[in-house]
């Protein structure tokens, strides 16, 4: 499925490079959100804005977009305490 998003807005004389710019963040913005709702994997929105999943983390983050969006702080914080981990003995 293909997805076109158009608008029209009256400025007059946007450098191409201001116009570029532009674009890209409308696009990132438009892919983070469906992000956020679950309607894309983040593997789907690292393509789709042709990153990496580093560079993908960083954006999530700037978005405030959870990697654990079905989990309380509370139960992150729970399951990544030490006592969660077994130790491994040789």
């Amino acid at each position: 499925m293909e997805t076109e998003v158009k608008f029209n807005l009256e400025i007059s004389q946007i450098p191409e490079a201001v116009r570029l710019e532009a674009e890209k963040k409308a696009k990132e913005a438009y892919v983070m959100t469906l992000l956020r709702h679950a309607d894309i994997s983040a593997g789907k929105a690292a393509k789709l804005l042709g990153i990496d999943r580093g560079q993908l983390s960083d954006l999530m983050s700037k978005y405030d977009i959870s990697p654990f969006p079905d989990q309380t702080r509370e139960e992150l914080e729970g399951y990544f305490r030490p006592t969660n981990f077994t130790r491994l003995t040789h």
